[in-house]
Protein backbone atom coordinates (compact mmCIF):
# COMPACT_ATOMS: atom_id res chain seq x y z
CA UNK A 1 0.00 0.00 0.00
CA UNK A 2 1.34 3.80 -0.97
CA UNK A 3 1.05 7.00 0.95
CA UNK A 4 -1.47 7.24 -1.71
CA UNK A 5 -3.93 4.70 -1.00
CA UNK A 6 -4.55 5.74 2.83
CA UNK A 7 -8.35 6.66 3.45
CA UNK A 8 -8.94 10.32 3.33
CA UNK A 9 -11.97 11.54 5.46
CA UNK A 10 -13.71 14.17 3.32
CA UNK A 11 -16.53 14.46 5.63
CA UNK A 12 -18.17 12.85 8.73
CA UNK A 13 -17.44 9.25 8.82
CA UNK A 14 -17.15 9.41 4.41
CA UNK A 15 -13.62 8.37 2.88
CA UNK A 16 -12.43 8.80 -0.16
CA UNK A 17 -9.43 5.89 -1.25
CA UNK A 18 -6.70 6.81 -4.01
CA UNK A 19 -5.12 4.35 -5.81
CA UNK A 20 -2.36 4.22 -7.61
CA UNK A 21 -3.96 1.63 -10.35
CA UNK A 22 -5.76 3.98 -12.94
CA UNK A 23 -6.12 6.97 -10.55
CA UNK A 24 -9.24 5.70 -9.03
CA UNK A 25 -11.32 6.84 -6.58
CA UNK A 26 -13.68 4.51 -3.86
CA UNK A 27 -16.02 5.83 -1.91
CA UNK A 28 -16.70 4.58 1.66
CA UNK A 29 -20.14 5.96 3.97
CA UNK A 30 -20.28 4.42 7.33
CA UNK A 31 -23.20 4.15 9.07
CA UNK A 32 -24.86 2.64 12.20
CA UNK A 33 -23.96 -0.74 11.91
CA UNK A 34 -23.87 -0.01 7.84
CA UNK A 35 -21.50 0.97 5.21
CA UNK A 36 -21.99 1.74 1.47
CA UNK A 37 -19.01 1.31 -0.86
CA UNK A 38 -18.66 2.96 -3.72
CA UNK A 39 -16.88 1.27 -6.73
CA UNK A 40 -14.87 -2.32 -6.61
CA UNK A 41 -11.85 -1.71 -8.71
CA UNK A 42 -10.79 -3.23 -11.56
CA UNK A 43 -10.02 -6.93 -10.49
CA UNK A 44 -10.68 -9.64 -7.70
CA UNK A 45 -7.06 -8.98 -6.75
CA UNK A 46 -7.78 -5.29 -6.34
CA UNK A 47 -11.00 -5.58 -4.69
CA UNK A 48 -9.55 -7.86 -2.10
CA UNK A 49 -6.74 -5.47 -1.69
CA UNK A 50 -9.74 -2.71 -1.09
CA UNK A 51 -11.97 -4.81 0.99
CA UNK A 52 -8.67 -5.27 3.44
CA UNK A 53 -9.07 -1.31 3.43
CA UNK A 54 -12.20 -1.43 4.02
CA UNK A 55 -11.88 -3.63 7.38
CA UNK A 56 -9.57 -1.12 8.78
CA UNK A 57 -12.46 1.23 8.47
CA UNK A 58 -15.42 -0.53 9.94
CA UNK A 59 -16.22 -4.21 10.42
CA UNK A 60 -20.21 -3.50 9.30
CA UNK A 61 -21.67 -5.08 6.25
CA UNK A 62 -21.63 -3.39 3.40
CA UNK A 63 -23.94 -2.07 0.12
CA UNK A 64 -22.12 -1.46 -3.26
CA UNK A 65 -22.54 1.11 -5.44
CA UNK A 66 -21.48 0.90 -9.19
CA UNK A 67 -20.35 4.68 -10.71
CA UNK A 68 -21.32 2.72 -14.51
CA UNK A 69 -19.93 -0.29 -16.53
CA UNK A 70 -16.22 0.39 -16.73
CA UNK A 71 -13.95 -2.25 -15.66
CA UNK A 72 -11.88 -0.12 -13.63
CA UNK A 73 -15.00 0.44 -11.40
CA UNK A 74 -17.20 -2.68 -11.23
CA UNK A 75 -14.44 -5.71 -12.08
CA UNK A 76 -14.25 -6.25 -8.23
CA UNK A 77 -17.96 -6.45 -7.99
CA UNK A 78 -17.71 -10.12 -7.31
CA UNK A 79 -16.04 -10.64 -4.16
CA UNK A 80 -18.48 -7.81 -2.07
CA UNK A 81 -21.46 -10.56 -2.67
CA UNK A 82 -23.21 -11.14 -1.56
CA UNK A 83 -24.31 -7.79 -0.89
CA UNK A 84 -26.85 -5.57 -2.55
CA UNK A 85 -25.24 -4.14 -5.51
CA UNK A 86 -26.77 -0.70 -7.07
CA UNK A 87 -26.76 0.93 -10.27
CA UNK A 88 -28.39 2.28 -13.41
CA UNK A 89 -30.39 -0.18 -15.15
CA UNK A 90 -27.95 0.51 -18.30
CA UNK A 91 -25.25 -0.63 -16.02
CA UNK A 92 -26.36 -3.68 -15.25
CA UNK A 93 -27.62 -4.25 -19.01
CA UNK A 94 -24.62 -3.46 -20.51
CA UNK A 95 -22.38 -5.34 -17.57
CA UNK A 96 -24.33 -8.67 -18.80
CA UNK A 97 -24.38 -7.97 -22.25
CA UNK A 98 -20.92 -6.83 -22.98
CA UNK A 99 -18.74 -6.92 -19.89
CA UNK A 100 -17.30 -10.56 -20.93
CA UNK A 101 -15.92 -8.84 -24.22
CA UNK A 102 -14.86 -5.60 -22.15
CA UNK A 103 -12.65 -8.64 -19.51
CA UNK A 104 -10.94 -9.44 -23.25
CA UNK A 105 -10.20 -6.40 -24.18
CA UNK A 106 -8.98 -5.66 -20.84
CA UNK A 107 -6.68 -8.48 -21.09
CA UNK A 108 -5.37 -7.30 -24.18
CA UNK A 109 -3.51 -4.63 -23.37
CA UNK A 110 -2.80 -4.58 -19.81
CA UNK A 111 1.14 -5.67 -18.70
CA UNK A 112 1.71 -9.30 -19.18
CA UNK A 113 1.97 -9.74 -15.83
CA UNK A 114 -1.65 -8.49 -14.96
CA UNK A 115 -3.47 -10.72 -17.66
CA UNK A 116 -4.34 -13.38 -15.57
CA UNK A 117 -5.60 -11.24 -12.64
CA UNK A 118 -8.05 -10.00 -15.58
CA UNK A 119 -9.11 -13.35 -16.92
CA UNK A 120 -10.17 -14.55 -13.75
CA UNK A 121 -12.68 -12.29 -12.75
CA UNK A 122 -15.68 -12.98 -12.54
CA UNK A 123 -18.45 -10.74 -14.61
CA UNK A 124 -21.13 -9.44 -11.74
CA UNK A 125 -23.60 -6.77 -12.77
CA UNK A 126 -25.58 -5.21 -9.96
CA UNK A 127 -28.79 -6.40 -8.73
CA UNK A 128 -30.26 -4.05 -7.96
CA UNK A 129 -30.78 -1.05 -10.43
CA UNK A 130 -32.83 2.12 -11.26
CA UNK A 131 -33.67 4.81 -13.78
CA UNK A 132 -33.26 8.25 -12.02
CA UNK A 133 -33.33 8.40 -8.36
CA UNK A 134 -33.04 6.02 -5.45
CA UNK A 135 -32.31 6.75 -1.99
CA UNK A 136 -29.78 4.13 0.13
CA UNK A 137 -30.49 3.69 4.01
CA UNK A 138 -27.01 3.44 5.06
CA UNK A 139 -27.08 2.93 9.12
CA UNK A 140 -29.46 5.76 9.53
CA UNK A 141 -27.74 7.83 6.81
CA UNK A 142 -29.64 9.02 3.87
CA UNK A 143 -27.31 8.54 0.59
CA UNK A 144 -28.88 9.80 -2.97
CA UNK A 145 -28.21 7.67 -5.79
CA UNK A 146 -29.12 10.26 -8.84
CA UNK A 147 -28.89 9.88 -12.78
CA UNK A 148 -28.56 13.14 -14.14
CA UNK A 149 -28.58 11.98 -17.69
CA UNK A 150 -25.73 11.12 -20.78
CA UNK A 151 -21.86 12.14 -20.25
CA UNK A 152 -19.28 9.90 -19.65
CA UNK A 153 -21.18 7.04 -20.55
CA UNK A 154 -24.93 6.43 -20.95
CA UNK A 155 -25.08 5.45 -17.20
CA UNK A 156 -23.26 7.26 -14.69
CA UNK A 157 -24.53 7.41 -11.42
CA UNK A 158 -23.87 9.93 -8.61
CA UNK A 159 -23.94 9.44 -4.76
CA UNK A 160 -24.68 12.79 -2.98
CA UNK A 161 -24.36 12.70 0.94
CA UNK A 162 -26.07 15.22 2.53
CA UNK A 163 -25.32 14.96 5.89
CA UNK A 164 -21.77 15.63 5.07
CA UNK A 165 -22.02 17.59 1.98
CA UNK A 166 -19.94 15.24 0.07
CA UNK A 167 -21.02 13.98 -4.04
CA UNK A 168 -19.26 11.04 -5.63
CA UNK A 169 -19.25 12.19 -8.99
CA UNK A 170 -18.16 9.10 -10.81
CA UNK A 171 -16.63 9.90 -14.02
CA UNK A 172 -18.90 12.58 -15.02
CA UNK A 173 -15.66 14.46 -13.03
CA UNK A 174 -12.41 13.86 -13.64
CA UNK A 175 -9.06 15.66 -12.16
CA UNK A 176 -5.33 15.69 -13.33
CA UNK A 177 -6.15 14.59 -16.49
CA UNK A 178 -9.16 15.08 -19.29
CA UNK A 179 -12.66 13.67 -19.61
CA UNK A 180 -12.66 10.31 -21.18
CA UNK A 181 -14.77 10.39 -24.17
CA UNK A 182 -14.07 6.99 -25.04
CA UNK A 183 -17.66 5.59 -25.24
CA UNK A 184 -19.56 9.40 -23.85
CA UNK A 185 -22.42 11.31 -25.28
CA UNK A 186 -20.21 14.87 -25.68
CA UNK A 187 -23.29 17.02 -26.34
CA UNK A 188 -25.33 15.76 -23.28
CA UNK A 189 -22.29 15.94 -21.01
CA UNK A 190 -22.51 19.83 -20.12
CA UNK A 191 -26.47 19.20 -19.27
CA UNK A 192 -26.17 16.18 -17.32
CA UNK A 193 -23.13 18.38 -15.10
CA UNK A 194 -25.01 21.26 -14.77
CA UNK A 195 -28.27 19.23 -13.04
CA UNK A 196 -25.70 17.66 -11.29
CA UNK A 197 -24.44 21.14 -9.94
CA UNK A 198 -28.01 22.66 -9.43
CA UNK A 199 -28.96 19.53 -7.21
CA UNK A 200 -26.07 18.77 -5.17
CA UNK A 201 -24.59 22.10 -3.76
CA UNK A 202 -21.98 20.97 -1.79
CA UNK A 203 -18.31 21.98 -1.38
CA UNK A 204 -16.57 18.53 -1.93
CA UNK A 205 -16.76 16.75 -4.81
CA UNK A 206 -14.87 13.28 -5.14
CA UNK A 207 -14.20 12.57 -8.89
CA UNK A 208 -13.90 9.11 -10.57
CA UNK A 209 -9.88 9.42 -10.51
CA UNK A 210 -7.92 12.60 -9.55
CA UNK A 211 -8.16 14.35 -6.57
CA UNK A 212 -11.26 15.49 -4.56
CA UNK A 213 -12.25 18.79 -5.82
CA UNK A 214 -14.24 21.57 -5.05
CA UNK A 215 -18.00 22.98 -6.53
CA UNK A 216 -15.77 25.75 -8.58
CA UNK A 217 -13.73 22.97 -10.05
CA UNK A 218 -16.43 21.09 -11.39
CA UNK A 219 -18.34 24.38 -12.41
CA UNK A 220 -14.93 25.08 -14.87
CA UNK A 221 -14.75 21.85 -16.03
CA UNK A 222 -18.61 22.11 -17.05
CA UNK A 223 -17.51 25.24 -18.35
CA UNK A 224 -14.69 23.34 -20.52
CA UNK A 225 -17.38 20.58 -21.56
CA UNK A 226 -19.74 23.30 -23.00
CA UNK A 227 -16.98 24.93 -25.49
CA UNK A 228 -16.29 21.26 -26.64
CA UNK A 229 -19.64 20.33 -27.54
CA UNK A 230 -19.91 23.73 -29.24
CA UNK A 231 -16.91 23.41 -31.10
CA UNK A 232 -17.80 19.59 -32.05
CA UNK A 233 -21.56 21.14 -33.61
CA UNK A 234 -19.46 24.37 -34.97
CA UNK A 235 -17.15 21.69 -36.71
CA UNK A 236 -19.96 19.17 -37.45
CA UNK A 237 -21.33 22.27 -40.08
CA UNK A 238 -17.63 23.93 -41.15
CA UNK A 239 -15.23 21.34 -40.86
CA UNK A 240 -12.59 20.15 -38.48
CA UNK A 241 -9.51 21.73 -40.19
CA UNK A 242 -9.82 25.15 -39.17
CA UNK A 243 -11.47 24.35 -35.15
CA UNK A 244 -9.07 21.33 -34.62
CA UNK A 245 -6.15 23.44 -32.67
CA UNK A 246 -9.24 25.46 -30.50
CA UNK A 247 -9.84 22.02 -28.54
CA UNK A 248 -8.22 21.68 -25.33
CA UNK A 249 -7.07 18.78 -25.32
CA UNK A 250 -4.51 16.98 -27.79
CA UNK A 251 -5.04 15.05 -30.21
CA UNK A 252 -6.20 11.74 -29.19
CA UNK A 253 -8.44 13.03 -26.56
CA UNK A 254 -9.98 15.47 -29.48
CA UNK A 255 -10.21 12.64 -32.33
CA UNK A 256 -12.49 10.92 -29.22
CA UNK A 257 -14.27 13.50 -28.71
CA UNK A 258 -15.44 14.70 -32.54
CA UNK A 259 -15.98 10.93 -33.24
CA UNK A 260 -18.28 10.68 -30.56
CA UNK A 261 -20.21 14.06 -31.03
CA UNK A 262 -20.33 13.50 -35.14
CA UNK A 263 -21.98 9.97 -33.86
CA UNK A 264 -24.98 11.73 -31.91
CA UNK A 265 -25.19 14.63 -34.66
CA UNK A 266 -25.54 11.69 -37.54
CA UNK A 267 -28.25 10.30 -35.37
CA UNK A 268 -30.33 13.02 -35.35
CA UNK A 269 -30.30 13.87 -39.06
Amino acid sequence: MTALEQWTEVGDRVYVRRHASYDLNVGLVVGDGHCMVFDTRMSHREAADLIEAIRRITTSPWTVVNSHAHFDHCFGNALFQPAEIWGHVRCAEEIERDGREQRAKVAGFVPEERRAEVEEVEIVPPDHTFTSTATLDIGGRMVHLRHFGLGHSSNDIVAHVPDAGVVFAGDLVEEGAPPAFGDSYPLDWPDTTARMLEETRELVYVPGHGAVVDRDFVVRQHAELTAVAELARQAHVEGLRDLVHRFPYDEQVTRQVIERAFLQLDQTL
